[in-house]
């Protein structure tokens, strides 16, 4: 635990200016890829794509994107497209997730929710185009990142794999099935590590692959992102039961509500924010036996155990 509190006393602030940079470079390609869509496809489902994308949000996972590519000695402004391919993804996520048949939600980051905004048939469609949008922002930041086929094609194997069967859909899978099931911490931990961990491993492993990673940061900035998720995931069950509908921008309480096996549940409310914190420090721990530079992705880590909502 000491080497993480060193590694955060010698980062200069928090994690603000590191989120309003990723969210304001994310954003504005995000913006721009709305109001393409609703130019390519008129009517409800051009808008609703648009809808989706314009969704705010935290962007956490851009800033891991930007703070693992820099890391490893990346240093174009291009790679903002990298992370809101990562975003499009997460988007369709969670577009999916709100759905009547999966987490029926009404509110996503204090609005309605695409479902609610537009109906059920739409947005599950707007979900599964989503992932194609992505495979088409992720192409155009390859190309202002003058990456070669072969390392572009890696980006992308690395970023679908993460939210497909293998990963994500899996584990969203997994979830849905243990409604109502109580799980042991190891079954929980799996199903987290695909659900909300492979995506967050995926975008500090893209930040690491597009900066042209020696082997050794790749490894370290990997066993980083693992811990991270999970830290993630914790965090998010500690906010489900102690965080209110008006600070998530999300309905509260709802794991409780449908029987799911959580942290807080296994743990109680302070073993699930001790082991929030030892993931965390776990994941800075490894940059740091590596020598990856920590500072920016120590902080991520600090505030992603730390946050309200």
């Amino acid at each position: 635990m000491g080497r993480w509190v060193l590694s955060i006393s010698r980062a200069e602030g928090g994690a603000e200016p590191l989120l309003i940079e990723s969210r304001e470079c994310t954003d504005a390609i995000l913006e721009a890829w709305a109001a393409r869509l609703e130019r390519e496809s008129p009517g409800a489902e051009g808008q609703a794509m648009a809808y989706a994308l314009r969704t705010p949000g935290k962007r956490v996972r851009p800033a891991l994107v930007i703070a693992a590519y820099r890391a490893c000695g990346g240093a174009s402004a291009a790679i903002a497209g990298v992370a809101a391919a990562v975003e499009t993804v997460h988007t369709y996520s969670l577009v999916h997730d709100d759905l009547p048949c999966m987490d029926d939600d009404d509110l996503r980051r204090g609005r309605p929710t695409t479902h609610r905004r537009f109906d059920v048939p739409t947005a599950t469609r707007v979900g599964f185009l989503l992932v194609p949008v992505a495979a088409r922002v992720l192409t155009e930041a390859c190309l202002g990142l003058a990456l070669t086929p072969e390392a572009a094609g890696g980006l992308a194997m690395e970023l679908f794999t993460a939210s497909g069967i293998a990963g994500m859909v899996g584990g969203q899978w997994l979830d849905l099935e243990a409604e109502g099931r109580a799980l042991e911490l190891d079954e929980l931990r799996a199903v987290h590590r695909r659900k909300t961990g492979a995506l967050i491993e995926a975008s500090c492993t893209l930040g690491a692959l597009t900066a042209g990673a020696a082997p050794w940061q790749l490894r370290a900035i990997r066993d980083y992102g693992r811990d991270i998720g999970l830290a993630f995931q914790v965090a998010d069950d500690v906010l489900d039961v102690t965080g209110t509908s008006e600070e998530l921008g999300k309905t509260a309480g709802k794991d409780a509500a449908v029987a799911k096996s959580t942290y807080v549940q296994l743990l109680g409310l302070a073993g699930a924010q001790a082991a929030a914190t030892r993931y965390a420090e776990a994941a800075v721990n490894s940059l740091e036996r590596s020598g990856v530079p920590s500072t920016a992705l120590a902080v991520l880590a600090r505030y992603i155990v730390t946050r309200r909502y």
